[in-house]
C-alpha cells in the first residue's frame, strides 16, 4: 500500500484532541465495534479519531461521502465488520480516504457539521468483538521467544527442527476470545508437579500472559486454493493487540504430542480497535534473514516481502497489582520491544495458513505468537522473564514480586507506531484482570 495524503505527518483534523493523539489522530482512523456505556443501543461501526468515537452508523444515515464510500460506510456501520473485511482493499481505501477528509481541517463546514453530531466521547462508549470470528489460529514466530523458553524445557536444543523453516501454529479457541477489559478466572486442569510421578487436577499455579499481535482475515479464499505469497497482503485487513493467556503448568504437561489445548482455550483478549495495514503503511520494514540461517523455501520467499514485510510496532506490557490498584498507583511496566523482531511475516504466516488449501474466512483472526527481543527485559511472557519462575521479577511502585500472576493482576498490553518523518500512531491498550479460581 502506497503512502499517500492520508498518511502526511503535518496533515490535522478540526477536531483538537486528534491533533498530536499519542493513539488516534487524524492518520490513523482504526475500526472497532461500539454503543454507548450500559445503554441497549444496537451495536454498530465506529471509528476512533482523538479521544472521540465517530458512530459510522450515525453518518450513514445523516451524510453521503459519495460513491463509493457510501456502500463501504453502510458495511463498516453494522454491528460486525465481516461484511466490510471482505469487501477487500480497494473499498477499504475508499472509506478511509473519505473520513480523512471528513475528519480533516480543510472540510467543509456541512460536512464538519455532520461528523460532529456523530462524535461519542472514547469514555461513554463500551466495545464487543469487533468481528463474528469464525476461527482463531496462534502461530509461535518468535526466534528469542522459542529460544529463550525451549532452553527452559529442552537445555540442549531449545528450538525444534522446523522452527526456521516454516511458520508454525496450532488451532485456537475462537469462542473464548473476549474484548479487552474482559476480566477471567483462574483456570482448572491437570499439572504434573516437580518430582512427581501423577498427575493432580488443581487451579493454573503458573499462570502466565502472552504479548502478541493479531491479524484479521478480510477477502477469504476458497477451498482448495492457497494465497500466494506476493497476494497475502490483500487478504490482510488489520492488526490489533492480543495476550494469549496460558496456564504454563498444564500446557507443559498436555502439550506433548499434539499442542496447546486446555492450557490457552480458558481466555484470550484482543484490544478493541484494528489499526488498518493501510494505517501502518509508513512503518513498514524489511524481512531479513542472516545468511547464515536457512532461507524460506519458495512459496515462503517473495521480493516485495523481502522488502517491507516487516512491520515495526513499538509493543509494551504492564502489570497492575492489588495493591497498586488500591493504592492508586500506576502500573508497572516489565516489558517493552518491537513486532519487528518476528522472524516470520503476518504474510508469510498467512500463505502457509492456505497452502494446503485451507480456507479462510473474512473475520477471523490470527495471533502471531509471543514477541520477545533480543534482550532479556524485551522478553514477551511472565515465564520468560522470571526464567521459568525460577527468579521473581520486581514490580516498581509496590516492590511486589512475581514469578508468575496472582489473582487480581491487571496485564496491560500497549502498542505503538513512531518514526521521523510520520505521524505517531497506537493501537490503544488490551487490559484482562485475573480472578480466583471457581
Amino acid at each position: 500500500m502506497p503512502l499517500d495524503h492520508t498518511h502526511v505527518p503535518h496533515a490535522s483534523s478540526w477536531l483538537a484532541s486528534a491533533n498530536g493523539h499519542p493513539d488516534f489522530p487524524i492518520q490513523n482512523l482504526p475500526y472497532g465495534v461500539v454503543r454507548r456505556r450500559g445503554s441497549a443501543e444496537a451495536w454498530r461501526g465506529a471509528v476512533a479519531i482523538g479521544d472521540q468515537v465517530l458512530d459510522l452508523a450515525a453518518l450513514s444515515a445523516i451524510h453521503s461521502l459519495g460513491q463509493p464510500a457510501d456502500s463501504a460506510l453502510r458495511l463498516a456501520a453494522l454491528p460486525a465488520l465481516n461484511a466490510f473485511m471482505a469487501a477487500g482493499p480497494a473499498t477499504w481505501s475508499a472509506l478511509r480516504h473519505a473520513l480523512f477528509e471528513v475528519l480533516s481541517s480543510g472540510a467543509d463546514e456541512a460536512a464538519r457539521h455532520a461528523a460532529r453530531s456523530c462524535l461519542i466521547p472514547q469514555d461513554e462508549v463500551e466495545h464487543q468483538l469487533p468481528t463474528r470470528i469464525g476461527d482463531y489460529t496462534d502461530f509461535y514466530t518468535s526466534l528469542y521467544h522459542a529460544l529463550n523458553v525451549g532452553r527452559l524445557i529442552f537445555p540442549g536444543k531449545p528450538l525444534t527442527p522446523n522452527f526456521q523453516w516454516l511458520p508454525i501454529a496450532y488451532h485456537g479457541r475462537a469462542s473464548s476470545v473476549v474484548i479487552s477489559g474482559t476480566d477471567f478466572h483462574r483456570p482448572h486442569g491437570q499439572a504434573l508437579p516437580p518430582g512427581a510421578a501423577a498427575p493432580v487436577y488443581t487451579p493454573c499455579t503458573r499462570l502466565d500472559y502472552e504479548l502478541e499481535m493479531g491479524f484479521f482475515i478480510g477477502p477469504g479464499n476458497a477451498l482448495g486454493r492457497p494465497v500466494p505469497l506476493a497476494d497475502a497482503e490483500q487478504h490482510i485487513f488489520g492488526m490489533c493487540l492480543l495476550n494469549d493467556w496460558s496456564a504454563r503448568d498444564h500446557q507443559f504437561w498436555e502439550m506433548a504430542p499434539l499442542g496447546p489445548f486446555l492450557g490457552k482455550n480458558f481466555c484470550t483478549s484482543i484490544s478493541p480497535w484494528i489499526v488498518t495495514m493501510e494505517a501502518l503503511a509508513p512503518f513498514r520494514v524489511p524481512f531479513e534473514r542472516p545468511a547464515g540461517e536457512p532461507q524460506p523455501l519458495a512459496y515462503l520467499d517473495e521480493a516485495g516481502n523481502r522488502a517491507r514485510g516487516g512491520v515495526d510496532v513499538q509493543l509494551s506490557v504492564s502489570i497492575e497489582t492489588g495493591q497498586a490498584r488500591t493504592q492508586g498507583l500506576p502500573a508497572a511496566e516489565i516489558t517493552r520491544t518491537s513486532f519487528r523482531h518476528q522472524y516470520w511475516t503476518i504474510a508469510q504466516m498467512l500463505a502457509q495458513h492456505t497452502v494446503g488449501g485451507c480456507n479462510l474466512q473474512p473475520g477471523d483472526l490470527c495471533g502471531t505468537g509471543t514477541v520477545s527481543g533480543p534482550t532479556p527485559e524485551e522478553a514477551g511472557a511472565i515465564v520468560e522473564l522470571s526464567l521459568g519462575g525460577s527468579r521473581p521479577i520486581t514490580l516498581a511502585g509496590t516492590g511486589e514480586q512475581r514469578t508468575f500472576l496472582q489473582d487480581g493482576d491487571a496485564v496491560i498490553l500497549r502498542g505503538w507506531c513512531e518514526k521521523e518523518g510520520a505521524a505517531r500512531i497506537g493501537f490503544g491498550q488490551c487490559r484482562g484482570t485475573v480472578l480466583p479460581a471457581i
